[in-house]
């Protein structure tokens, strides 16, 4: 069986003895294991990157974007390579695979770039004989813990930038799916960078707390749920790290009566099933304004969901495939359960799916409700599947308020043609992310991604300028090159600009 290790220092590296299963979902049986790292592993690793960053660092930027314009071109040549890898694991269909490589190759082409984005400031004049300026540093070592719904992606939103910036960097992806970013990391050799910048540990809990434990990594980037986020930040942050900590979501599409219910309809099948829902900006609650809007709106919901091909991550005519794992079939099964009992009116059961040869294969089929309560648990949790959830309001401000006052703030959506009231909406909304009949807000790569409240914990959010803020340190220098005449000043009192 296919044993996935460790990348180390340039190499693949196998130690211990302790290791994950890794799925084929479409299946539901093992393909591969997984080496699960100790944190003798971690400093292996670490080791390497100590030795290797301040070369890099030291690297002109421009030099450094040359090995990132390398690995867009290495990645793009492989892409069928890396899809067919990525579905094979998540279990998402190879187009979506496909996508999810290419939202990370944007963020690649961000840090082709990077010469400019680290460009400091500089004032001549800004006292007598005084000039002022500023350069942006690399903070020495990050390290990035990501999730299994996006493994590509999210590595290269993380890695990318701060690998361009002149930090190395320590990759724990989610031990679900390993394969894809170690692959990644050897077309990042093959495309230039030196060995010990881009190194891949595997693990579980021991490994993310001796990342955040250890004194030489300065920085942590984490995806994944909001209990483990704000663990993440508060114990990284404790131990003076910086830390940027992305956690769960809950996402509304609000539609107005004025909307276009066909578009909306075909919005919503893509953003609230597409990846079997596993996607923190997946759209997982739509809230129509009006009884009339939501009973227009339910009625053609329903022949769109039933129509929905849900196969194996091979078939080019599924609209999505399996979810990742067993443990994951059954929690999402479960939040069908609860909200069922809850009192949420079952319109279309997903449960109890299968698909002939591949019985054994982790499927969840589309699940919708109506007449859904805020006050419902399974509301106010993420479900992360297949599952899409209507809650009706009656009037605007019920629209604005509901997702304004959930205890995520990821993304949102509103679906309208009054450019009033999507502008009112956008202003007054509590989410970090919105959408004007966009149902994935996800921002373009030269802009930034991140949500608020229990969905972002830190200050800065991911790639586009926030993303060099991150990975980087503002140095500020003040000069003075006397002309050799002496000087009337007192040296013991604060010198100021005028």
């Amino acid at each position: 069986m296919r044993s996935i290790d460790h990348f180390i220092g340039g190499s693949s590296f196998a130690s211990g003895d302790r290791q994950g299963e890794v799925f084929n979902p479409s299946q539901g049986e093992i393909q591969a294991t997984v080496r699960l790292g100790t944190t003798a592993d971690l400093q292996k690793a670490i080791d390497a990157a100590k030795a290797a960053q301040p070369a890099w660092a030291a690297t002109n930027p421009q030099r450094r974007a040359r090995v990132m314009f390398n690995y867009k071109a290495l990645v793009e040549a492989n892409m069928e390579e890396l899809a067919e890898l990525l579905a094979s694991e998540h279990g998402k269909v190879i187009a979506d695979a496909k996508g999810d490589i290419q939202r990370g190759l944007e963020v690649i082409e961000f840090a082709c770039g990077i010469p400019h984005a680290l460009k400091g400031e500089y004032t001549q004049g800004a006292g007598p004989g005084i000039d002022v300026y500023s350069m942006r540093q690399p903070l020495g070592i990050g390290a990035g813990i990501t999730p299994f719904n996006f493994p590509a992606m999210i590595p290269m939103w993380m890695f990318g930038v701060a690998i361009a910036c002149g930090n190395a960097f320590i990759l724990k992806p989610s031990e679900r799916d390993p394969s894809v970013p170690v692959r990644l990391a050897e077309l990042m050799k093959e495309a230039g960078l030196p060995d010990g910048i881009l190194n891949v540990v595997h693990g579980d809990k021991e490994m993310v707390d001796a990342i955040l434990d250890h004194p030489d990594i300065a920085a942590i980037s984490f995806v994944g749920s909001s209990d483990i986020a704000q663990y993440i930040f508060s114990r990284g942050t404790a131990l003076n790290k910086r830390v940027q900590a992305f956690g769960g979501a809950k996402n509304h599409g609000i539609v107005m009566p004025d909307a276009d219910l066909d578009q909306v309809v075909n919005d919503l099948s893509g953003a609230a099933f597409g990846s079997a829902g596993e996607r923190c900006m997946a759209l997982p609650v739509v809230v129509p304004v009006g009884d009339k809007t939501a009973d227009a709106l339910r009625e053609k919901l329903i022949p769109a969901i039933n129509a929905l091909k849900v196969g194996v991550s091979t078939d080019p005519e599924a609209h999505y495939g399996p979810v990742v794992n067993e443990a994951h079939k059954q929690r999402v099964e479960q939040w069908i359960q609860t909200c069922a009992d809850e009192g949420g009116e079952l319109v279309v059961d997903g449960r109890g799916f299968t698909l002939q040869g591949h019985e054994k294969g982790f499927f969840v089929g589309p699940t919708f409700f109506d007449h859904v309560k805020p006050t419902f648990r399974s509301y106010q949790e993420e479900i992360f599947g297949p599952v899409l959830q209507m809650v009706r309001a009656q009037s605007f401000e019920e629209a604005v308020r509901l997702p304004s006052e959930h205890q995520y703030g990821n993304g949102v959506a509103i679906f309208t043609r009054n450019g009033h009231a999507a502008r009112e909406f956008a202003a007054r909304v509590n989410v970090g992310m919105v959408g004007i009949n966009v149902p994935i807000p996800v921002p373009v790569a030269y802009h930034t991604f991140g949500g608020w409240k229990r969905s972002g914990f830190g200050d800065l959010d991911q790639h586009g300028p926030e993303g060099v803020k991150f990975w980087t340190k503002v140095k500020k220098i003040t000069q003075r090159w006397p002309d050799g005449s002496a000087g009337g000043e007192n040296a013991f009192v604060i010198p100021t600009m005028g």
